[in-house]
């Protein structure tokens, strides 16, 4: 396991940090669990499991994605009318609870200080406008150069960035708790550091560059 000093030197030393968001940011990954949950939790506890174990595995999947395929696993056709309203009613239940959610230790600090001295970009699962929201009512709004959500994936989002900004990959870095995280940086060739949690155990075992569980004294 890489050291501490080494964890902070590959933050500090990027001209350029993408971040994601839960998980990352804000301690919001349980909550969006329960939510799925819940959301299918009429269908049955076998198909809620289904679910809920679906979305530990993917958890940088957009719920664009996401669903689409539960309604189907549900038997009820996925029509955009279906999904929209599957949707809001996810985001109404969330929003709220993400906002007031706990900070992952060290993340608000090291963003508060830094974001004047490196440039950071959010990308997140969650839908563009919605991500918008929620950073701005955390009074962040002022920290990210770019904020880029759904339907847009992450990977093009940090390609772009990078062609626009005339950024070489390896001044980068992206932070995230996902395969999906790790699969975008290595996509665009930016090296990676992963945030520590218990639903990404498999991930820590073959990912061997550097990961934390927090970012104080960043």
């Amino acid at each position: 396991m890489p050291e501490r000093g080494s964890v902070l030197s590959s933050l500090q030393r990027a001209s350029v940090l993408f971040w994601d968001f839960d998980g990352v940011i804000k301690e919001s990954v349980d909550i969006k669990t329960r939510a799925y949950v819940a959301l299918f939790e009429p269908f049955g506890a076998e198909l809620a499991e289904r679910v809920r174990a679906h979305h530990e595995r993917n958890g940088g999947m957009s719920r664009l994605q996401k669903i689409p395929l539960y309604l189907d696993w549900a038997g009820v056709a996925p029509t955009q009318d279906e999904v929209e309203r599957y949707c809001g009613s996810f985001a109404a239940t969330v929003r709220e609870r993400v906002i007031s959610c706990a900070w992952v230790p060290g993340a608000r600090e090291y963003l508060a200080h830094n974001h004047t001295r490196q440039r950071c970009v959010l990308i997140s699962a969650t839908p563009h406008e919605e991500m918008m929201s929620i950073i701005e009512a955390l009074g962040m709004s002022g920290w990210f150069r770019e904020v880029h959500g759904a339907p847009k994936s992450k990977s093009a989002a940090v390609s772009g960035v990078l062609q626009r900004w005339a950024c070489a990959a390896e001044q980068a870095l992206l932070i995230g708790d996902s395969a999906a995280d790790f699969e975008a940086a290595r996509s665009a060739g930016v090296p990676f550091l992963l945030r520590r949690t218990p639903l990404n155990a498999e991930l820590q075992g073959m990912y061997h560059g550097p990961q934390c569980e927090d970012f104080l004294n960043g």
